[in-house]
């Protein structure tokens, strides 16, 4: 077996005792549960003739059922996005500080394998969670949606899979700050931190114009040139949710941005690693 997925599953069976994964899963089932049984949608010829919700009338206008869902879906996209990564933020946070702690790191230093592989199977494992919650997540969003309407999409389902983009180059950043400091709060303020600093990125020619012109714009437009663009792949997640034309220029360049990103924070966090002393 390969020592990065040693890792990696020594990381899913660390979740596995926490009853993280159970957790998750009953969190998330109970959500799609909610929303299952909240939600009473009535189909005439593919058109959507009613919808209610908890028992509230939401649209009474005969509408087509795919132009109708069309909200539906662009909010499931914008709550999986940044509600995952925020669940993701505080709910793996500490995976990392907990697996260098003192008495564990030396440990696993002293395994015939070498250091990088820690970092390249912790981030493996947590991925493998992120992806595997995204997955379930959205796949129950995707049957209600088209047990009840007959209208099929597999958009939110792309939409998780970007949000999984989103939160790799989040929780690049928190891995490296814990080679830094073993601390899961400055873990979680880091993510937080890159979250926030995304969002900004994402409107930066927007936001760009509230400064006067000189030093502090230049100085504002060079920090978020290298943030990753969350908010813009959040909105480009919804467009693809709903069926719409995507707004952002280039969707390609986007997703190499936000994983070129997440590489350097990586290579930075492997660097770090190789040269401190436990």
């Amino acid at each position: 077996m390969s020592p990065v997925l040693g890792i990696a599953g020594y990381v899913l069976r660390e979740a596995a005792s926490r009853k993280f994964i159970m957790a998750f899963m009953v969190g998330l089932t109970l959500v799609l549960a909610v929303v299952a049984l909240g939600m009473r949608i009535d189909v005439i010829d593919g058109a959507l003739a009613a919808s209610r919700l908890f028992g509230q009338e939401v649209r009474a206008t005969i509408q087509s059922v795919d132009v109708a869902l069309r909200p539906v879906y662009q909010a499931s996209a914008f709550i999986v996005f940044y509600g995952g990564i925020l669940f993701g933020i505080v709910a793996c946070s500490d995976f990392a500080p907990s697996l260098m702690s003192p008495g564990r790191i030396e440990h696993l230093l002293a395994l015939p394998i070498q250091r990088w592989h820690l970092l390249a199977g912790t981030f493996l494992g947590v991925m493998t969670l992120a992806l595997g919650g995204t997955l379930y997540g959205t796949t129950g969003l995707v049957l209600i949606f088209g047990v009840k309407t007959g209208y099929w999409t597999v958009g939110p389902l792309v939409a998780g899979l970007m949000a999984c983009v989103g939160f790799a180059a989040v929780y690049a950043v928190m891995l490296t700050m814990a080679t830094l400091v073993r601390s899961a709060a400055l873990c979680a303020a880091a993510g937080f931190a890159v979250l926030v600093g995304g969002i900004i990125a994402g409107h930066r020619q927007d936001i760009a114009k509230a400064f006067e012109e000189g030093l502090s714009r230049s100085l504002f437009q060079a920090v978020t040139l290298v943030l990753p663009r969350l908010s813009a792949l959040a909105e480009a997640a919804g467009d693809m949710a709903a069926s719409l034309p995507l707004e952002v220029r280039s969707l390609g360049t986007l997703l190499v941005g936000v994983f070129v990103f997440g590489l350097a924070a990586l290579v930075v966090g492997f660097w770090r690693f190789e040269g401190k002393d436990y």
